[in-house]
């Protein structure tokens, strides 16, 4: 299957360079090219890629308004994030806004490629290639030390907000199936029978703060 991308980033040597690298690969297509955050959402609606490279800092709306923007209009699109910026604070806001992956710059074209097809081929994937001390930086320790995933403990920050399963689904761009292997998995790390049992544990446990009891 091919997979039809978008590149989006100010830099013109960078951005066609990019292009002869990934046109290098039978299996990719690069359909479109921009240089600012307009441009980004433009050009994905327009060609309605499986994939968008997109630089953090360009004229225009900033990334994570661009991401927001595609997660409305296209929820199927797979945002790769591809910057020299390698601030934890910038990757957690830029993932919690839905990127599909967020690499820095100076990764070898095997990871590029690689990347590109993990993401293309599962929605659930999220790929990281940052420095060692931003991954540490990502989450306190308490947070790491969590029996439960961060994808876990996503739905069962919505699990307190007493939502279905559909709802936690559609607000985490994934099926009902997925949620309920993670409320399997939840229930069997936390040694709970319940929804509300998983969520009275969980805060008791002090393993993520401010729930709503559902």
């Amino acid at each position: 299957m091919t997979v039809r991308i978008v590149l989006a980033d100010d830099h013109t040597l960078f951005r066609e360079g990019l292009r002869e690298l990934l046109s290098t690969d039978p299996d990719f297509q690069v359909v479109g090219e921009g240089s600012s955050g307009d441009e980004a959402i433009a050009l994905a609606e327009e060609h309605r890629p499986d994939v968008l490279l997109l630089d953090v800092e360009m004229p225009g709306p900033g990334a994570k308004a661009v991401i927001r923007a595609l997660r409305t209009a296209m929820p199927d699109i797979n945002v790769i994030i591809l910057t020299m910026h390698d601030s934890a604070g910038v990757v957690r806001d830029l993932l919690q806004s839905g990127a599909a992956a967020y690499l820095v710059k100076n990764i070898a074209r095997d990871q590029l490629v690689a990347a590109v097809r993990s993401v293309s081929r599962n929605r659930e994937n999220v790929v990281l290639s940052i420095p060692r001390e931003t991954m540490d930086a990502l989450e306190p320790p308490a947070q790491q030390a969590s029996p439960l995933s961060a994808r876990e403990l996503d739905v069962l920050r919505l699990v307190a907000k007493a939502m279905s399963n559909a709802q936690i689904a559609a607000a985490l761009f994934i099926s009902e199936g997925t949620v309920k292997r993670h409320l399997t998995n939840i229930y069997g790390k936390l040694d709970a029978v319940s929804r509300v049992d998983a969520i009275k544990k969980a805060a008791a446990a002090n393993l993520i703060t401010g729930l709503e009891q559902a």
